[in-house]
């Protein structure tokens, strides 16, 4: 079997930094599955894009024959399965494209799996994994002390993460039921560049940047625990590679912050490196309280004991250091923000 890895959805924030993680630190074979949605930056790969260890397929994982071509044409050791619609928003307003893409496109990754995996010898269906990646909405909502560790009750409260329970228990019910070697990952919050400026910080970042209202639901303590997407990467890599078929793993870094919290932080950093020249002052009275969304969970926040107890991961980057770093970048690349804003306006 060649070390091939193939990633869905490597086009995507999360699935970006993957792919940039493994060319540069491993000598794996990358095929990128991805049907270029609004939310994919194809250019998020970096150097990989002219590599010749890295391939695009633009396909849509809803296609089952498609995928199983895939399959045939790269016969990969492992899955990394990050495709999926994550916007908690639109899977309010719209909620049928999250069950297709979350719950039939993951279906379809499984059973393309599962028929590949049957015809492999016995030696490379031990090495094979596929591993699906998750979040920790499914886990529902937190009060205001615990945290959710592996064995936490599934308690999903909106479309989207209904959605990814639901894909959830489908792998693990492809490995009870069928033996395919699966691995599922429930992460927290991500932030970094590349992130489509649909979500919080990047939202909070143009609004100043443009002078707009910054919303933010309620009073603006819902909690949410933050984690630089570079150092969830690094971990994706090493439960694929060394974690146990049938496990799972909770990945965070103990970083819980209220969203007003986080919200008046850009605004500060905003105001040391991009000053408003408008009537408005300082970035934080761009801030507007509206109406909670429905089902909006009050906080997140995640045990990662495991991970670093039996693989050995331990979260490196610092919060306030990224977080800086993040705001530059998104100042430094505007030109990809517009476009960005462009493509989610076009798919509204």
């Amino acid at each position: 079997m060649n070390k091939t890895i193939l990633v869905t959805g490597g086009a995507g924030f999360i699935g970006s930094a993957v792919v940039r993680h493994l060319m540069a630190d491993t000598d794996y074979t990358i095929v990128n599955v991805d049907k270029l949605t609004y939310a994919a930056s194809p250019e998020a790969v970096g150097d990989a894009q002219n590599h010749k260890r890295y391939t695009l397929v633009q396909k849509d994982i809803c296609d089952l024959k498609s995928l199983r071509d895939v399959f045939a044409a790269h016969r990969p050791l492992a899955v990394m399965h990050l495709a999926a619609e994550s916007h908690v928003d639109r899977s309010i307003s719209g909620p049928g494209a999250f069950v297709q893409s979350n719950v039939v496109g993951t279906y379809n990754m499984l059973e393309s799996a599962r028929e590949y995996w049957k015809g492999l010898s016995e030696g490379d269906k031990k090495v094979f994994r596929f591993h699906h990646i998750s979040t920790d909405e499914v886990f529902g909502t937190l009060g205001e002390s615990g945290y959710f560790t592996e064995t936490s009750p599934y308690q999903p409260n909106s479309p989207y993460s209904a959605s990814k329970a639901s894909s959830d228990h489908l792998v693990r019910a492809w490995h009870e039921t069928f033996g395919l070697p699966v691995l599922v990952t429930n992460c927290s919050n991500n932030y970094g560049p590349w992130q489509a400026p649909e979500k919080l910080i990047p939202v909070v970042i143009l609004s100043c940047l443009n002078g707009k209202p910054i919303p933010v639901y309620g009073e603006g303590k819902n909690v949410r625990d933050w984690l630089f997407v570079d150092d969830h990467a690094r971990a994706l890599v090493q439960v694929v590679e060394k974690a146990n078929p049938g496990s799972t793993w909770n990945i965070g870094c103990h970083n819980d912050v209220p969203n007003l919290t986080i919200i008046r932080k850009i605004c500060a950093l905003m105001d040391e490196l991009s000053p408003n020249k408008s009537k408005v002052g300082k970035h934080e009275n761009l801030i507007s309280f509206v109406k909670d969304r429905p089902g909006h969970d009050f906080r997140y926040a995640i045990d990662p004991a495991k991970i670093e107890r039996e693989l050995g991961w331990k979260p490196v980057a610092d919060f306030d250091t990224h977080l800086r770093t993040t705001v530059q970048w998104y100042l430094s690349n505007q030109a990809w923000c517009d476009k960005a804003l462009g493509r989610i306006h076009a798919s509204a």
